[in-house]
This record gives structure tokens, sequence and C-alpha cells, in this order.
């Protein structure tokens, strides 16, 4: 055998003896993988769908500030949830801890006008305030909106019941319907209460 042919027979030898190339095989995705990512992404969708978020007024701006939502709503027979309409509608301006802001939003923690006589929160509800008045010795130019048309009977009296036994005011209730007394002998006015002056006099 020839030097060429020994050396032929050599490389063959060593190729026989070598492994063979790995290759990558193509590895299905389990079907019950497949099926959990198809459920999850239609719950994901139907989430979406439903999904009803709130957007929260924004401090400052007065178009916000007198339109801050619609009314709370309470499915028939259910009990009226006072905090919950003042959550909404009121603590905005009033703050949660019933303080206000000085200077901008009058306190109803120990406010004269809260835990008063029933009648005069009743209508500042009702009718809302564009005019100065005193709160606590503090004077505010009073820029208040009325909620007698966003507002039922039920609501407007319990969010001024819950008003008065929070923050350490320990005025009564309010009845729906000492509300429905109020707004029938106010039903002819259309402007808001001019400030605390009116206000005292319609005491």
């Amino acid at each position: 055998m020839t030097l060429h042919s020994k050396r032929g027979q050599a490389i063959h030898d060593a190729h026989l003896r070598e492994n063979p190339e790995p290759h990558e095989s193509s590895t299905p995705i389990p079907v019950l993988l497949l099926g959990l990512v198809a459920i999850l992404l239609g719950w994901a969708i139907y989430y979406i769908a439903t999904a009803n978020p709130r957007t929260p007024p924004q401090f400052g701006d007065r178009r916000t500030l007198s339109d801050l939502s619609a009314t709370v709503a309470a499915a028939p027979g259910a009990a009226v949830d006072g905090a919950q309409i003042f959550a909404a509608q009121c603590s905005a301006c009033h703050q949660a801890t019933g303080l206000g802001i000085p200077g901008v939003f009058p306190p109803l923690a120990g406010s004269e006008w809260a835990t008063g006589k029933e009648r005069l929160i009743v209508q500042i509800l009702l009718h809302g305030i564009d005019g100065p008045i005193t709160v606590k010795g503090a004077s505010y130019q009073g820029a208040m909106p009325n909620f007698g048309e966003k507002l039922n009977d039920a609501e407007i009296a319990a969010v001024t019941s819950y008003v008065r036994k929070q923050w350490g005011n320990t005025a009564s209730s309010i009845s729906p319907a000492t509300v429905a007394t109020e707004r029938d002998a106010t039903k002819a006015r259309s402007k808001p209460w001019t400030g605390g002056d009116e206000l005292a006099q319609f005491r």
C-alpha cells in the first residue's frame, strides 16, 4: 500500500471514530401549556373590557370640583353609605380628615354650620354657596357647588349625618324626611346662597 493510500485510509478511519455532528430537534409546546395561556389571555381581555376604573378628581380644577362625580346610587332597599358619598363628592375639598384646606376650603370638623341646625347643612348641600362665609372664626370665599340635583333625599341625609358625627362632631343625624321638607321649602330657589349672612337670616 502506498503512502498516499495509507494516509487516506487513516483519515477515513478517523472519521469513523468521530461522533456525528449534533443537531437541534424541534420540541413542540405542550398542549396543556397552550391551553393555560389561552385561558389567561381570555380572562385578561374580559377583565379589561368590563373594568370601570374611577378617575380621582384633580384638586384645583374648578370644573372638576363643581362636577366631582355622578350620583352615588344605592341598590333598591340597600342602606345609603354616607361615608362613600362623602369620599366621592366632598373629600376633594374638605379632605378625608374634615379639616379642609386653610384659607381655601373650610373645615367640617367642629364647624358651626355643619353641626348647627339641621336645615343649615341641608340647605348648603341643596343649593351650594357663592359668597363669603366665616367658619370657626376664619373667613372663606365660599364657592361650593350645589348637590340638590345630583343627590336624592336619602343620599343628602346620609352624607350630612356622616359629617355631623365624624371628626369629633356629635350632632344628631338627619332623616330623608327632613331633607324632603327643606327641598320643598326652597324649591323656587335657583341660585346658591350668597354666603354666611344670607344663611344666618335663613335660620
